[in-house]
């Protein structure tokens, strides 16, 4: 079993990525002094977890000031894959505590990783992951799948005329 980790409140947290588009690796990153964990996301969780936040701190109300240094820290190897996110707000000590469980086989059980953030930290996790998702290649209008530069073998197509930039 991978390492489980328990961080909060956190000194900061963000979503990155590794690699050029197409081949991106998106990554959980947060840090508690001098503890940092790096987590694998999928392009689309991380889309759905800014999504949430966003809901989140609508209900909340507004946060203060945002912090703005949201680059990954190296190094960028990941402690494990994701499988599933969870996300709860403490409304008594303004904290948003997200969970990440490690990606495993159903018979397994995996890592779990529990960050605590504020407001202001996940609002600004939010925006940061909305930019990064809509910074790749855009979808194909006709399957959805990703569209490279050269096109794609659209399944909608049946392999004629593949949809290009």
């Amino acid at each position: 079993m991978s390492e489980s980790f328990d961080l909060g409140p956190l000194d900061s947290i963000t979503v990155g990525t590794v690699g050029e588009p197409g081949r991106r690796v998106f990554l959980l990153q947060a840090r508690r002094g001098t503890d940092l964990v790096t987590l694998k996301v999928e392009k689309g969780q991380v889309a759905a977890l800014a999504q949430y936040l966003a809901e989140v701190i609508e209900a909340a109300g507004h946060p203060g000031a945002l912090p703005t240094e949201l680059d990954l820290i190296p190094p960028y190897e990941p402690s494990w894959a994701v499988g599933t996110l969870g996300v709860s707000y403490d409304q008594d000590a303004g904290l948003v505590i997200i969970v990440a469980e490690e990606l495993v086989a159903e018979d397994e059980t995996g890592a779990v990783a529990r960050l605590e953030a504020s407001l202001e930290q996940v609002a600004a996790l939010a925006i940061h992951g909305v930019r990064l998702v809509e910074s790749g290649r855009p979808p194909c209008p006709l399957c959805g799948y990703p569209l490279n530069p050269d096109g794609h073998d659209c399944p909608r197509t049946n392999g004629h005329r593949p949809p290009a930039l």
